[in-house]
């Protein structure tokens, strides 16, 4: 597993650390509607996928909305932002920031994506920051576990291996 901290402290991932080549693991997670959301659900597009602790946090603000404005720009890639919160936090953050082309989606309800993709932070109930680029395949073709989860993570990498797997 990947070693990771959180404000400097060690901290223990649960779940399977997913790796560059692997297939994309499934997942179901939820839409700010409440209603499920699951890989498949967005076959035959290249997936980034952007993994934040919590989207009321600086870091995780300033990363997702870097996601939203890259993605005008990359053509036909579905980008999820992935967190804890409760799906209702999520919608109100979105409305009031103006996000509109990142889905969020919340893993509250039982840590599905945070196991499949070794996320999961066990000892804070929260995911660590991530991100992953899964292509119209299924392939992960890139993979970032940000090492301290108040960092931001490498966005130029992410954008490149995003028009890599187009």
């Amino acid at each position: 597993m990947a070693n990771i901290t959180f404000k400097n402290n060690p901290v223990t991932l649960l779940g399977n650390e997913v790796k560059v080549g692997d297939t994309a693991p499934d997942f179901t997670v939820l839409a700010n509607d409440l209603s499920p959301v699951t890989l498949a659900d967005s076959k035959g597009s290249v997936r980034l996928i952007s993994v934040v602790p919590s989207i009321d946090t600086g870091v995780c603000d300033a990363q997702t909305r870097r996601f939203n404005e890259e993605t005008t720009s990359l053509g036909n890639v579905k980008v999820l932002t992935v967190s804890v919160d409760l799906p209702f936090a999520q919608k109100r953050w979105c409305g009031a920031n103006g996000i509109e082309n990142v889905q969020t989606v919340s893993d509250h309800r039982d840590l599905s994506f945070g196991e499949a993709y070794g996320v999961h932070i066990k000892e804070l109930r929260l995911l660590a920051r991530a991100v992953f680029v899964v292509d119209s395949n299924d392939k992960v073709t890139h993979v970032e576990y940000v090492s301290e989860a108040t960092n931001h993570p490498n966005y130029e990498a992410a954008i490149e291996a995003v028009k890599a797997a187009q």
